[in-house]
């Protein structure tokens, strides 16, 4: 663990699940509010800080994310990315997606097709869909990664 960082450190973070190993929390995004992070709970900057079985093990946890969403949120795609370059310490996106929602087809990082004030009702609509999933995805989330 490092003090300056801030998945060291967590705090506020909507957390879903975790053991001593992985933590999988929310990641609190309006626009993707199924969006997930799983994070390995030691300070690591790679996947090859792993050993090969805490690397096998990790990507279950992702790969069981994946899953979960689509069993519960049908996206027409699924994103998973996993950076660490503005905060290297070794965690996964797991980003579920939908033509409707405004980045696609292009990354969430990138300029959205639409400012929230001009959403299309379509879009609207999703979001109030996926909000309302939220709580039966966590849940059944935590029940599966208890399992893994």
């Amino acid at each position: 663990m490092t003090d300056a960082c801030v998945l060291c450190n967590a705090s506020n973070e909507p957390l879903i699940w975790q053991n001593e190993q992985v933590r999988v929390i929310d990641a609190a995004d309006a626009d993707y509010p199924c969006y997930t992070r799983v994070i390995w709970q030691q300070h690591v900057k790679e996947m090859t800080d792993l050993s090969p079985d805490e690397q096998m093990r990790f990507m279950r946890f992702v790969l069981c994310v994946e899953s979960l969403q689509r069993q519960v949120l049908n996206p027409d795609k699924i994103n998973l990315a996993q950076f660490g370059t503005m905060v290297p310490h070794l965690h996964w996106h797991i980003i579920p997606r939908f033509r409707q929602d405004r980045h696609f087809p292009g990354s969430t990082w990138g300029t959205p097709r639409f400012t929230q004030s001009e959403a299309p009702a379509e879009w609207q609509d999703h979001l109030s869909q996926m909000n309302q999933l939220k709580p039966a995805y966590h849940q059944a989330l935590a029940r599966a990664l208890a399992e893994i």
